[in-house]
């Protein structure tokens, strides 16, 4: 590894194909020399100053030009990588980014692995592990929200948090390990007040992480809400009132819908995948059960599931069999009822309908004229995120990497109070503190395995 993160590396940092400017990115100890070698400019790149951007023209072996850019020179070590960075940028069009990139490869660069950029940014020191994933967040958030997570992320927010709670822990391991050394030094019993303080606040401290968690992973990966129903409640046109657009055809003939139909779209903050379902309900059609198979499939898989029912008509044994089947077969999805077509007046008695565990919320709509439908986006929001303050809540854990090392940590945390509290000797409460520190160590990498990392980079694309 030392060998190759000596060499430099090159890779397209923008997307391929047309655009305005195509950026060739380098990092690497020869990363000056090497495009200062093909690079025809007022100035040699080599003695420029650092964070300069620099105009030229860019040559072929044959001395012919290949295009005019601006060339950006960073002097390790302020760059994100740490290391030299130049940054060729040149007209859009794939062939001219290409040559370019042939260049910078048979100058001496070799070509970036995927994440290779923020890999070395993190070897280097210029990001903790928990900072370097949350690049990839931002460069894939899909909420304004989600992205705000990430960029605190990037900021170090959380790592800061984690570390906080590191240092406690060290200094008990560390209270622990002078009684076990100096036992006749007359350093305070294990018991002491000031050690369970310490131990209590880092679980305090643990549990926060927790609590938000949820709630992160929520605007990190979004949801998934399925609409299933009868067939001709209107499930169609309400994934359209929610989409503002004609995503699914609407007719007055019962089983329109025949397969899922999915889109995405942002519930207040937070990314949705609305799946619209066909019609559950028994049937003979050979290509209706196919869709209604996959309905099923489709609410299994869902976070949140809207139970349509049409307002205006009484219930039929259909919308009765729906919340039944729900109940016994999804009986931990949570569930809303969404009584539509409330424009023509409310006939249909949901006291009549069979209860799903925890009582569903039941919330009134006109998908055609949207009436109610605000107030069917505020209580989805709300069972989505439970009791949890969107505003306020400090920091939130979004990688279901740091929140099972954030569980790791709290169970061995509390462990640890157990055995004080149990009068356990000190060795006992040290291997506890130990797997937490351990933990905890994996997010923010001081104790994560190598392969771990390589898993997380490879997340990445070339060129970041």
């Amino acid at each position: 590894m030392a060998a190759r993160h000596a060499e430099t590396i090159a890779a397209v940092a923008t997307p391929i194909g047309e655009g305005a400017i195509g950026i060739v990115r380098l990092s690497g100890p020869e990363a000056i020399s090497i495009v200062d070698s093909f690079f025809m400019g007022r100035h040699s790149l080599l003695n420029v100053r650092t964070h300069s951007l620099v105009y030229g023209r860019i040559l072929n072996a044959k001395g012919e030009p290949i295009d005019e850019c601006l060339v950006g020179v960073m002097r390790a070590p302020n760059t994100f990588t740490g290391e030299d960075i130049v940054e060729i940028n040149c007209h859009g069009g794939r062939l001219v980014v290409e040559a370019v990139l042939s260049l910078v490869l048979e100058a001496g660069a070799r070509p970036a692995e995927r994440g290779e950029f923020t890999q070395r940014a993190f070897l280097n020191g210029r990001l903790d592990l928990a900072q370097a994933e949350a690049v990839i967040d931002i460069v894939r958030a899909r909420s304004p929200r989600g992205l705000y997570v990430a960029a605190r992320q990037l900021e170090g927010v959380l790592s800061e948090r984690v570390r906080a709670v590191r240092e406690k822990l060290l200094h008990a391991v560390a209270h622990i390990q002078v009684m076990i050394d100096y036992p006749d030094e007359g350093v305070d019993e294990l018991g002491s007040d000031e050690l369970m303080e310490e131990l209590t606040s880092a679980q305090g401290a643990l549990e926060q992480l927790i609590k938000g968690a949820r709630v992160g992973k929520v605007y990190r990966d979004g949801i998934r809400l399925a609409i299933v129903g009868r067939p001709n409640v209107g499930k169609s046109s309400l994934l359209n009132a929610l989409l503002h657009e004609e995503r699914a055809i609407v007719t007055e003939i019962a089983g329109t819908t025949r397969d899922t139909i999915e889109s995405s779209a942002l519930l207040g903050e937070i990314p949705v995948t609305l799946t619209d379902t066909a019609g559950l309900r028994e049937t003979d059609d050979p290509v209706e059960k196919i869709g209604v198979d996959r309905t099923r499939k489709a609410i299994s898989s869902a976070d949140l599931a809207l139970v349509v029912v049409d307002g205006s008509r009484p219930l039929t044994e259909d919308d009765t069999a729906v919340l039944e089947w729900l109940q016994s077969e999804a009986s931990t999805i949570p569930i809303i009822v969404v009584v539509n077509k409330c424009d023509l007046g409310i006939v249909v008695d949901l006291e009549a309908l069979p209860q799903p565990k925890g009582r569903a919320r039941v919330v009134r709509v006109s998908a055609l004229s949207g009436e109610g439908l605000q107030r069917l986006e505020e209580v989805a929001l709300d069972v989505i995120t439970g009791e949890i303050e969107l505003e306020g809540a400090p920091i939130l854990v979004t990688r279901a990497r740091h929140i099972a090392s954030i569980e790791v940590a709290k169970r061995a945390v509390s462990a640890a109070i157990e055995s004080l509290e149990l009068g356990m000797t000190s060795d006992v409460v040290s291997v506890d503190l130990q797997e937490s520190l351990e933990a905890l160590g994996q997010i923010t990498g001081e104790s994560v395995a190598e392969e771990v990392v390589a898993h997380i980079f490879a997340e990445f694309c070339v060129g970041k």
